[in-house]
Order: C-alpha cells, then sequence, then structure tokens
C-alpha cells in the first residue's frame, strides 16, 4: 500500500474520492443526529481547499482504498474552534503544530488501510511535536471503541509516549411530545 498526499483533488482523482467518500459514510446519516456526509458542493469545496491535506492510501495496483482530511490552518475546517486550541495550546497553536484530522475514509474497512492512515498522519505531526485532534460519533465509539482503538494503536507507535483524552462532547437531546389525550 501506498500514502499519497496532495493539496487538492480534480477531475477523475476528485470522483474516485468522491465515490470513496459516499460509500463510508453515507450509512452514517442515519444513525446519527448531526450529518457526517458532506453534500457533494462541500466535498468538492474541501477537495481543492490547498489548506486541507488529502492523505491517499492506494492498493499496490493503484486503487484508492482510504482517504483522510488533515490540517494545520484550522480555520480551514467547518465547525471547529480555532480559539478553542489557541487557549488550551497557545505556543502550538501560534506555530501550526496543532492538525485536525476533518474525517477517515474507508469503506468496508480495507484491512489496515484505516491503521496505516492513522499512523502516517501521527508520525506526521509527531515530527513537529504537534496536536492531533478529531471528532468521533457515538455509533463509532460505541459499535467499533474507535476512541479507544485509535489510542491503543497511537500508544504503540509513539512506544507508549502519546496520550489522549476526551476533549469535548456534544449532546443531541430530543423531546417528543405526548399525544393529546
Amino acid at each position: 500500500m501506498k500514502i499519497d498526499v496532495r493539496m487538492d483533488l480534480v477531475d477523475e482523482q476528485l470522483e474516485q474520492a468522491w465515490q470513496l467518500y459516499d460509500s463510508a459514510f453515507r450509512h452514517l446519516n442515519a444513525l446519527t443526529v448531526q450529518r457526517h456526509l458532506m453534500y457533494r458542493s462541500e466535498f468538492d469545496d474541501v477537495m481543492t481547499d490547498r489548506r486541507v491535506e488529502k492523505w491517499l492510501a492506494y492498493s499496490d495496483d493503484g486503487v484508492l482504498l482510504g482517504l483522510a482530511t488533515y490540517t494545520n490552518q484550522l480555520s480551514a475546517w467547518p465547525l471547529i474552534s480555532p480559539e478553542y486550541f489557541a487557549r488550551r495550546w497557545p505556543m502550538h497553536y501560534a506555530d501550526h503544530r496543532i492538525w485536525y484530522c476533518g474525517f477517515v475514509a474507508v469503506p468496508g474497512h480495507e484491512h489496515g488501510v484505516f491503521i496505516k492512515l492513522i499512523e502516517a498522519m501521527y508520525r506526521h505531526a509527531e515530527e513537529h511535536e504537534g496536536v492531533i485532534s478529531l471528532d468521533i460519533c457515538r455509533h463509532n465509539i460505541e459499535a467499533y471503541r474507535l476512541d479507544r482503538a485509535i489510542a491503543t494503536w497511537l500508544r504503540r507507535v509513539s512506544g507508549g509516549r502519546v496520550r489522549s483524552e476526551a476533549a469535548d462532547t456534544q449532546t443531541f437531546m430530543t423531546y417528543e411530545t405526548a399525544p393529546a389525550a
């Protein structure tokens, strides 16, 4: 497997990336309150935004197996608060040593692809003594224990030096009205 980092995706590469992304995340829209699948126009904007790196995992025969987004320009990713990171890690923030992973898309959970992407992005941040942030929906925590799995893998590849914590939680509430008596 080969990992390629691109600043923008166009034409056939953009279309392949959309198909992979759509396949990986469409099902989550029925399982989570917050939409996990960007609209195609949003996706295209992210894929052409040169502030956001696109990490592509290819099989040895050139088939796209996984895609992740990664940026240390935090204002480039919608719905995260750069001010949070600036307050929490002021020096890291000032030095652009905080990365946000917008998503890791691996449809069908192709063996080892998710881990290789996560490890490669970790190594990149590690070179700069950086901080990595990402969000994980409750479904993926409950169904796959993804928060623990990522922490375990990163502890393994870092020789036990990585620390992880839940930075924030957002709870979506519903209040269903009772039928009239």
